[in-house]
């Protein structure tokens, strides 16, 4: 998803048909649902064969294969759409659902109905009702097979309830209507998304006060944002009187794309055992792939998928039985050992590596400290605990709040102004004084960064050896593959530890001769002697990652060149997002000795 906007991910399924000899799942049916996201038909017919094992009985395609249904007017798409139907359906899967989005751009709307205030939709024409059921028939009728239509309110080129109506006086109204609308040539069931602003939770929860049809089930995220492992659970998700869906993402959108080391049961389970025992909550959807060629099934990753099936069928399960069932089947008992403490790192080198003092610094997974906004403001999972406050481990072990210590001296300068950056959909952090302006970087909290960074790597090496020492338990082909996985996590966790700590450590030394004290010039100093060798050694890597996904792996070597060469070149960049920076034009000369 785009990181423009805030998400929460309101599922309203109505299922059109159901396809021959098999029936919709009724309201009181455990679902078991899987999503894929890339249109990479081996893959995802891979996902579907496997989808027998885990007792799948619902399956979403979004994104790259569907995401506007409009888009399978196109044949070539349309193919797809109808060859992954006619496969689940014959794997056994119960529902499969399209996703889509409303409205689109304004201009796909006729410019008869386009009358309200800036070329708007006037929702109060009865005519646009009747075109938009029509037009909606006509796109169901090129995937007569599927069985339902996710539909999503939120990063829409017409969001509807930014539409005209006088009928229609608020949000909760327009979206309602929308719904309705769709409900009433989708017979059954379906899936809404909607935008999530702490006020938006009220919006959300008027507008399914006034959907007609008592059918209408729901599905939530697992966190009140987007997919990032600091967050809470939802707070929202059981709180209505409907059945609902959880979605998971084990695809791992944020945490390194099934690309690193994402092994994590025990994280799946303490969410899982929370959200699926909540009122209402009658199962769950998790997300296969991140696109291209990142699907989980096959891979390490999987095992977070036989986590969710495992606890959905005992309630007590634990991460240990997990571990101990995948591994073992799938690498031996013999490995057992060392396969399996390597697995038990992961989830502390991606939240040491990928994260810092608690909060996500990566882009969609991107090697991005600077110049993404997202991570000093709507990533900030500060903005779901109250109060904000973190413990970090990572060998820093210090209490901290989210605001005041960690945004404050991680954020540059321009990343704390309200105007320009994401902190206007939580202004209440500046009003209350939680955010100093200025760049307030230090060696105390640079000190706390390379202790975190220092930690995440000297765990992925020791997943290394952990692998090489299963050698003798494995075949060849499972001891090549594992040992390129935990490699790859090491440079990415090296290299993360290198360019933070000449990232941050830079900005410090800009701050002025009171600052330099000889650890900081020493310690940046071999963060950027480092960062070419790591560079070259990612590119050079001879067994790349999966392509075509959201993040490009080896394309990080180029991002921490891009900071390498600022900082001992050709100067930082004299503004970010049309705000000058402090430090700009300034280098640190690799001089020092």
């Amino acid at each position: 998803m785009a990181h423009s906007a805030k998400i929460l991910l309101l599922l309203l399924a109505l299922f059109i048909t159901a396809p021959a000899g098999a029936e919709p799942l009724d309201a009181k049916t455990p679902v078991r649902g899987w999503t894929i996201l890339s249109d990479s038909e081996p893959d995802a017919m891979a996902v579907i064969a496997a989808a027998t094992a885990y007792n799948i009985n619902h399956l979403e395609l979004s994104h790259d294969i569907v995401h506007d249904l409009r888009e399978i007017r196109d044949a070539k798409r349309q193919a797809l759409v109808n060859r992954l139907v006619d496969a689940a359906h014959k794997s056994g899967i119960a529902q499969v659902l399209l996703w889509d989005h409303a409205f689109y751009d304004l201009n796909y709307y006729p410019a008869e109905f386009r009358t309200g205030p800036g070329g708007t939709i006037d929702l109060d024409n009865p005519k646009f009702w009747e075109w938009f059921k029509a037009d909606y028939r006509a796109l169901l009728d090129l995937a007569p097979r599927a069985d339902g239509v996710v539909l999503t309110f939120i990063e829409t080129g017409a969001r509807a309830e930014r539409q005209h109506s006088t009928t229609l006086p608020t949000a909760q109204d327009k979206l309602a209507a929308v719904v309705n609308a769709v409900a009433d040539v989708v017979i059954g069931e379906r899936k809404l998304t909607l935008s999530y602003t702490h006020a938006e939770y009220r919006n959300i929860a008027g507008a399914i006060a006034k959907f007609k049809r008592p059918d209408v089930r729901l599905a939530m995220k697992e966190v009140p944002h987007d997919f990032f492992l600091t967050h809470p659970n939802d707070f929202f998700a059981g709180t209505i009187a409907r059945p609902t869906l959880i979605e998971f993402d084990t695809g791992a959108e944020y945490n390194g794309q099934g690309l690193i080391a994402n092994t994590w049961p025990g994280h799946i389970l303490e969410r899982a055992k929370d959200l699926l025992r909540r009122p209402h909550v009658t199962g769950y959807v998790a997300r296969t792939d991140r696109y291209g060629l990142t699907r989980i099934v096959g891979r390490p990753s999987e095992i977070n998928l036989l986590a969710l099936k495992r606890v959905g069928e005992n309630p007590n399960v634990t991460a240990e039985a997990v571990y101990d069932e995948f591994i073992t089947a799938r690498y031996g008992r013999a490995a057992l050992p060392h396969v399996k403490a390597a697995f038990k790192n992961a989830f502390d080198i991606v939240t040491s590596s990928l994260y810092t003092l608690g909060t996500n610094t990566a882009n969609h997974s991107k090697l991005d400290y600077d110049p993404y906004a997202s991570s000093y403001s709507r990533s900030v999972s500060g903005k779901w605990i109250d109060p904000p406050y973190v413990m970090v481990r990572h060998d820093v072990n210090q209490k901290f709040h989210y605001w005041t210590d960690i945004v404050n001296h991680l954020a540059p300068a321009w990343g704390k102004v309200l105007k320009g950056t994401p902190l206007t959909e939580t202004p209440e952090v500046l009003q209350r004084g939680w955010l100093t302006p200025g760049d307030l970087i230090d060696n105390m909290y640079l000190d706390f960064i390379c202790k975190e960074k220092a930690y995440g790597v000297r765990l992925a090496e020791a997943s290394v050896k952990h692998i090489e020492s299963a050698r003798p338990h494995l075949t060849d082909a499972q001891y090549r593959d594992l040992h390129h996985y935990f490699a790859r996590t090491l440079l990415t966790a090296k290299l993360h530890q290198a360019v933070s700590t000449a990232y941050f450590g830079f900005r410090v030394y800009a701050r002025g001769a009171r600052f330099h004290l000889p650890e900081l010039t020493t310690a940046v100093y071999a963060a950027l002697t480092a960062i070419p060798d790591l560079a070259r050694a990612i590119r050079e890597y001879p067994v790349k990652p999966a392509t075509g996904g959201q993040w490009n792996w080896v394309a990080d070597a180029d991002e921490a060149m891009r900071y390498h060469d600022w900082i001992t070149k050709t100067g930082w960049p004299k503004d970010t997002r049309g705000f000058p920076n402090p430090y700009g034009g300034l280098t640190f000369k690799l001089t020092f000795k």
